[in-house]
């Protein structure tokens, strides 16, 4: 079998080496352009979590926790009464 050489092959084989190419480098921004996103998304949440933080402790700020003995707050609340007392003579 004898191959030759023809100028529409050659220009067919330019065409599908060109339009792999510009498939591949598509395919890389689309690729590019998720990841961009999924660290933006990434970095607000990062954000969020910093800011609802940042709120929750100037809330919280200047007021006294009791920690137990093991290092753990204490979650209990109670609603203390004034004692009434009586002198003992």
């Amino acid at each position: 079998m004898v191959v030759t050489a023809s100028i529409t092959g050659l220009f067919k084989t330019l065409l599908i080496i060109l339009g792999a190419f510009v498939l591949l480098r598509f395919l890389g921004q689309v690729m590019m352009a998720k990841r961009n996103m999924e660290e933006e998304r990434r970095l607000n949440r990062n954000k969020r979590n910093f800011e609802e933080e940042r709120a929750q402790k100037l809330k919280n700020f200047g007021k006294i926790s009791i920690l137990s003995g093991n290092g753990r707050k204490s979650r209990r609340t109670t609603d203390a009464e004034d004692a009434d007392y009586e002198e003992v003579n």
